[in-house]
């Protein structure tokens, strides 16, 4: 079985089929998210030391951060599924 991966920028990818949301972190649920993800290791930062623009959550219940807006993201992702 063929993986796509998904660009999250900077060099940085995430299988697409893994994928199970792409949302911006500026809410408190999703900040709250993002600090238990790092309290349980569960955290993975793509940011290479940017401000985090959009938290990725993956099926294996790790929380992906990403210095790119999470609608780039999102665009990208519908591409890749729509190019399938």
């Amino acid at each position: 079985m063929e993986q796509s991966l998904l660009n999250i920028g900077f060099g940085s990818s995430v299988v697409l089929e893994r994928v199970v949301a792409i949302v911006s972190p500026n809410s408190a649920p999703m900040k709250r998210l993002k600090d238990e993800a790092k309290e349980e290791k569960r955290l993975v930062d793509a940011t290479y030391g940017r401000r985090t623009r959009s938290i990725i959550v993956m099926d294996s219940n790790h929380v992906v951060l990403s210095g790119i807006q999470a609608e780039t993201i999102s665009q990208r992702y519908a591409n890749l599924k729509e190019g399938r």
